[in-house]
């Protein structure tokens, strides 16, 4: 219980301390009006209250990956918790801040179009692709796990009814996310949020309150070691970096933060929109890793003795994580309880889903120039991508999470570096920034490009190098974190050398 405690003290104390550094560096401009004012157009830039936004941007991000990702991640033990922590507030707060803010400054830019801005052209068509593949895997993954939630909650295959179908809330959900993304911001998205987001903040405090109150003695500590606890002999290096990825940092928010940006009506809402629903994501991801590693599962007999990792074993080739949340909220909520906890995980998925195929929109358009105004020329982006995710919705759901994982930290990866470049960039043009501000984006890049890099060597679903060949695919990994430093360096270098021309000229 303390690791748990101490654990959501320093999350807070981040986004109080640390939140506001990352403010002043940025160099926010409170006066400066923000595209929500400056291009009102009803559908998707529409000035909100900025609560309203906060509440929308956390439902945003958090969908399965703080819960399920969290529950996977608490596989490879305490270690889980440092990441989360130390994740969001270094990582994951900077990074969605920066894809907000920067979107703002750029008149409400998708991602994409931010992160070619400073890297070139050549990255900014990548990014393009590698962008909508992210969110076509993500809204596959947020239709199929709350679908099979659904189905089960209503009986599942026990009961013979069209509502105990996966394919019937399958269609359901996808219903929902098409109106959801032809539909002006407000209308739907701004309207049920508040209630999806009852609850979920319901599920998250309930099921902290039984865990605290009646099972505090179970729960994982640091002091017991941080040893790997993964039973299918992958490293906890780079693999647990990229199974938490929501609850730390990822790619998929900053896709998801300019379309805040487009909402803000001050650049002074963004620490607590953009780093503040990080943080309380954050918080999220660490009750699910405390309870997925403190609870006991029942074995073949019923009795509560098993550990998650000898329960997945039992359970191999399911969704593992979607049985955990069952029965967790089952067994600490009771019937009633456990119900709503599950639609609140329910909720939460589905309003990633469809801010996703949103945001899988905007990108679109922007990229091929058309004003999204007109319900027309929404529908001319909108159907193609329907009929992709549907269609991705019949692939084996850990098939899709696996390589949306690591699209999505890789995602994340170019963010920092786009940061990082327009943070020196500004505290090279400008007097008002602190000194080598641009460290606070520069080395959570570093890191995740070796994450990244690795996990690529090493995974599964990546080249799949063997127990042997890991020193080999690390070292690969840190050459390649390496060259992009030198790279930086050497762009910083030329970049000074023609700032000084400037001023001479000047």
């Amino acid at each position: 219980m303390f690791t748990f405690f101490i654990s959501i003290i320093a999350l807070v104390l981040g986004y109080v301390f640390y939140g506001k550094l990352v403010e002043r560096v940025f160099g926010i401009e409170p006066e400066r009006k923000t595209p929500a004012l400056t291009r009102t157009d009803g559908v998707d830039y529409v000035p909100l209250p900025a609560w309203r936004i906060f509440l929308i941007q956390f439902l945003n991000i958090a969908g399965l990956g703080p819960i399920f990702g969290a529950i996977l991640g608490i596989f490879y033990g305490p270690a889980a918790f440092l990441w989360i922590v130390l994740g969001s507030i270094f990582a994951g707060g900077v990074h969605d801040y920066m894809a907000g803010m920067m979107s703002i400054r750029k008149d409400g830019a998708s991602l994409p179009e931010i992160v070619g801005s400073e890297l070139g052209m050549p990255i900014r068509q990548f990014m393009r692709l590698l962008s909508v593949v992210l969110l076509v895997l993500l809204t596959t993954n947020f239709m199929t796990s709350p679908a099979t939630l659904l189905a089960n909650l209503c009986g599942g295959s026990e009961v013979n009814s069209i509502f105990t179908t996966q394919m019937f809330w399958l269609v359901v959900i996808f219903a929902y996310y098409a109106l959801a993304t032809i539909l002006p911001i407000d209308k739907l998205i701004g309207r049920f949020y508040p209630i999806f987001g009852a609850l979920l903040l319901f599920m998250g405090i309930g099921i902290a309150f039984v865990m605290v109150g009646w099972h505090s003695g179970d729960m994982l500590e640091l002091t017991d070691g941080l040893q790997n606890r993964q039973t299918n002999d992958l490293p906890l290096f780079p693999m647990m970096f990229v199974s938490i990825a929501c609850g730390a940092i990822s790619g998929f928010h900053g896709t998801q933060s300019p379309l805040m940006a487009r909402c803000c009506t001050s650049e002074r809402q963004g620490r607590h929109i953009f780093y503040g629903a990080m943080i309380a994501e954050g918080i999220l991801a660490l009750i699910w890793a405390a309870a997925a590693g403190s609870f006991r599962f029942p074995d073949a007999e019923g009795n509560a003795c098993l550990t998650i990792q000898e329960f997945a074993t039992i359970h191999q080739g399911e969704n593992v994580a979607a049985l955990v949340i069952n029965v967790i909220s089952r067994s600490w909520l009771g019937i009633v309880g456990g119900i709503i906890a599950i639609i609140g995980v329910i909720s939460a998925s589905v309003t990633s889903g469809d801010t996703a195929l949103r945001s899988a929109r905007l990108i679109i358009a922007d990229f091929m120039h058309l004003e999204q105004k007109s319900i027309g020329k929404r529908l001319i982006i909108s159907l193609p991508l329907f009929a992709i995710v549907f269609g991705m919705s019949f692939v084996d759901y850990n098939i899709v999470w696996r390589y949306f994982a690591w699209t999505n930290q890789t995602l994340a990866v170019f963010t920092l570096w786009a940061a990082t470049v327009w943070l020196y960039k500004q505290e090279h043009s400008t007097s008002m920034r602190y000194r080598f501000g641009y460290l606070l984006t520069l080395i959570p890049a570093l890191f995740m490009t070796m994450v990244s890099s690795s996990y690529i060597l090493i995974a599964p679903e990546g080249l799949h190098l063997s127990h042997s060949l890991y020193p080999l695919g690390y070292g690969i990994a840190a050459a390649i974190t390496l060259a992009l430093l030198i790279i930086f360096a050497v762009w910083t270098r030329k970049f000074n050398q023609t700032a000084d021309k400037v001023k001479i000229r000047q």
